[in-house]
């Protein structure tokens, strides 16, 4: 007896220590953890950076650019020219060269400007981009998560309809033994009992896979668990508070959009320059190795103008694909806010119907557990069937399944409506 209650006290411990270490994962948690870790926000990083690296790239041509080489030239027989007849060599068969040149574009009309400009347009798109699959990553952490709980709810609802149905069974034993019912009430019972399991077996499968998606979005291992915050909830501003124009400055993907339209500007601006001269100066040092010259290294300095007369209508194909790309982003800049609108609208709806839903079935909870109880009593009293009693507890586990779906289907309805009018 003393060794038994030792044991007991020893497991008493365990499970105080076990739930005293036990880690409470939070919502926010998830987030910041996504936010840190989320392999796909990795990678989607580095177009952001990519981009910064071509503005210093294009800013490059507001520097001059200056080159030099050299080498050294074997020839046959040295170059020489023939003057009344007489030969007269004008430079070794064997000389050495260098050269060192500054060249700088002056004035070009602009199209230097408006390819920087493309270049800075492109990082604001790439940054407003990174924060769409950033949003869009979040939306989905929320929603694994919130699917972890409502399975931990399933799973409860599942044993406890297993234990009703072994503990119906145990009456329609009992009763079956007396002599008073049939097997078939046995016979229904166990194939009640046997759908009951497999549920249960589903929804522990669901969970599962739930926290192997939710710790791949979160950069954890796959093995790792936690407890979730039960009262988690998804708090939003209020949605008559917003306008529509408010609504759509909010969103990163019309951001992007603007930003790639002030881009097709500045390309469109640049190619109808293109037709323009271009001004440019070249400072430079030419060295020729030649004892039969007197001047070995000459000095230059050059302003010149450069124009293109023809190019094969390049620079007219260019200009007009600049002109229709600037075309398609207008659209798609039109078609993606009119998408934004129908989404707040369709996330109100879902929001409103899912908090209906809510107390509708709280209502129903109620109900199905009164009509439970009253034919569970009834069969006993052998005035009620063992159908009765089967179905019974069918509706009152659909009916806190319907709770559950439309508790944990408002807080996602809350987080995509919070996405659509640019919070999350």
């Amino acid at each position: 007896m003393k060794i038994r209650l030792i044991n007991i006290t020893f497991a008493l411990l365990l499970c105080l220590v076990g739930s005293v270490n036990a880690e409470t994962l939070t919502l926010n948690d998830c987030l910041k953890r996504a936010n840190a870790n989320n392999p796909t926000l990795k990678t989607s990083a580095w177009d952001s950076r990519l981009a910064e690296e071509n503005v210093r790239l294009v800013s490059a041509s507001q520097y001059p650019r200056i080159d030099a080489q050299a080498g050294y030239t074997i020839q046959h027989k040295p170059q020489a020219v023939v003057i009344a007849g007489n030969s007269a060599e004008t430079q070794q068969a064997q000389y050495a060269t260098a050269n060192i040149a500054a060249n700088y574009t002056i004035y070009d009309f602009g199209r230097r400007e408006a390819r920087t400009q493309q270049a800075v347009s492109a990082t604001g798109v790439s940054s407003n981009l990174f924060k769409v699959h950033q949003s869009d990553i979040f939306l989905q952490v929320i929603e694994t998560y919130f699917a972890i709980l409502e399975s931990e709810k399933l799973i409860k609802n599942a044993q406890d309809e297993v234990i009703q149905i072994e503990q119906h069974r145990k009456i329609a034993q009992a009763l079956f033994e007396e002599g008073v019912v049939t097997r078939n009430d046995i016979l229904q019972a166990d194939v009640r009992l046997a759908a009951s399991r497999q549920r249960l077996l589903s929804s522990n499968n669901r969970r599962d896979n739930m926290w192997l998606q939710l710790n791949f979005l979160t950069g954890s291992n796959e093995t790792f668990r936690a407890d979730l915050e039960e009262n988690a909830v998804v708090t939003t501003t209020e949605m008559n508070k917003l306008d529509e124009s408010e609504v759509l400055n909010r969103r990163n993907e019309i951001q992007a959009l603007r930003q790639s339209i002030e881009a097709s500007e500045a390309e469109v601006k640049e190619t109808t320059n293109g037709f323009m001269p271009e001004l440019y100066t070249r400072l430079g040092m030419d060295y020729i190795q030649n004892k039969k010259a007197r001047e070995q290294a000459i000095y230059s300095a050059i302003i010149g103008i450069k124009l293109n007369i023809f190019d094969g209508f390049s620079t007219t194909a260019t200009k007009e694909k600049a002109i229709k790309n600037r075309s398609r982003s207008l659209d798609l800049l039109r078609q993606t806010e009119s998408q934004i609108r129908l989404e707040v609208a369709t996330s109100k709806n879902n929001a409103r119907i899912a908090a209906e839903r809510i107390a509708v079935s709280e209502a129903v909870i109620r109900q199905s557990e009164e009509n439970l109880r009253i034919n569970s009593e009834r069969y006993k009293e052998r005035v009620g069937t063992a159908t009765e009693v089967l179905d019974a507890q069918t509706l009152s586990t659909q009916a806190r399944t319907d709770f559950y779906s439309a508790l944990y289907e408002h807080q996602i309805s809350l987080a995509r409506l919070k996405r659509a009018v640019g919070e999350l």
